[in-house]
């Protein structure tokens, strides 16, 4: 084997990792598709720019700019005009609105003084009175919800994660579900290795085990978290604004930041009914905290056993 400089370093190479195809005896070497590693230390060409990253990079940016470009055209200006002059009604609307459902909430045994408690007979904390949140069961030992403003902070961040943890758990046990029990074969299924993999192997990452059903499931880690910053920037950078973020757009969200609610976020009219809209409410919160405890159960479950959620099943 030979001696190559990685950042710095110097490490051995075994000769049947790709990156040499012999020891030096005229053997030529041969650069991984991936990166290129010289015994000067690692080449820029280990930097995948070729046209391909450069057109996926420019495809998970355009839905920022698109809408940013439309919100600066004439037409999103004249938009965004008429907008402005019927929010005053929109807003009124939505209070209304907002007051139908806070009178409906306390008729619900979810809420209110003689909602169920995680710790029966407990005197619970003054700003955990059961009016507001769903999923209050007037439990904050550590008094983190004392300030108002932390107490909002933490409900977001409660409800943020609750819908990634559901979210993730699905898109988990999907692709371990379909190659386990269907003839869809995935290179890696377990949701623990497939970074790994990837790292390991020149195999694309495709949706649903589709060849070509990807964004940059065929490049490097490198350009896959890059598109995922991309695309994930917009969504992002516009639940940091609020429900105000697209009425340059000129859409008018009549919710809250973490219940947005319209025609683009409740397309099904969910939320029109005020009862059905805070019993879903709580059903969230509770499906979502489960989920949560779900994804600590699995990962100590693949610390320990280094298997999938399904293997147990012979």
């Amino acid at each position: 084997m030979t001696l190559y400089t990685i950042s710095g370093r110097h490490r051995a190479l075994p000769v049947d990792r790709g990156y040499v195809t012999g020891v030096n005896r005229g053997f030529k070497k041969q650069p991984s598709p991936r990166a290129r590693i010289t015994p000067h230390g690692f080449s820029l060409e280990s930097i995948p720019i070729s046209k391909d990253v450069i057109g996926l990079c420019i495809f998970s940016a355009a839905p920022f700019v698109l809408v940013q470009a439309f919100a600066d055209s004439e037409a999103g200006k004249q938009i965004f005009e008429r907008l402005k002059n019927e929010k005053p009604m929109l807003e009124r609307q939505r209070v209304d609105v907002e007051k139908e459902r806070a009178r409906v909430r306390m008729t619900f045994p979810w809420y209110g003084a003689d909602r169920p408690l995680w710790v029966v007979g407990n005197q619970t904390p003054p700003w955990l009175d059961g009016t507001t949140y769903p999923g209050d069961y007037g439990f904050d030992p550590l008094k983190l919800g004392a300030n108002r403003d932390d107490l909002e902070r933490y409900f977001e961040l409660e409800i943020l994660h609750a819908r990634w943890a559901m979210l993730g758990a699905l898109g988990a046990m999907v692709p371990e579900f379909l190659d386990r029990f269907t003839s869809i074969d995935f290179p890696e299924p377990r949701w623990w290795n497939v970074g790994a993999y990837k790292l390991q192997s020149n195999e694309d990452l495709n949706y649903f085990g589709i060849e070509g059903l990807r964004i940059a499931g065929n490049q490097g880690v490198l350009v896959i978290f890059l598109c995922q910053i991309l695309l994930m920037f917009g969504p992002e950078y516009a639940r940091s604004r609020g429900r105000e973020a697209l009425e340059p757009l000129g859409i008018f969200l009549p919710g809250d930041k973490n219940y947005p609610g319209g025609w683009l976020f409740d397309p099904c009219q969910l939320s029109k009914d005020p009862q059905r809209f805070e019993i879903m409410k709580v059903r969230e919160m509770k499906h979502g905290r489960l989920a949560m405890v779900v994804w600590l159960v699995w990962g100590v479950q693949a610390a320990c056993t280094k298997q999938g959620m399904f293997d147990w099943i012979q």
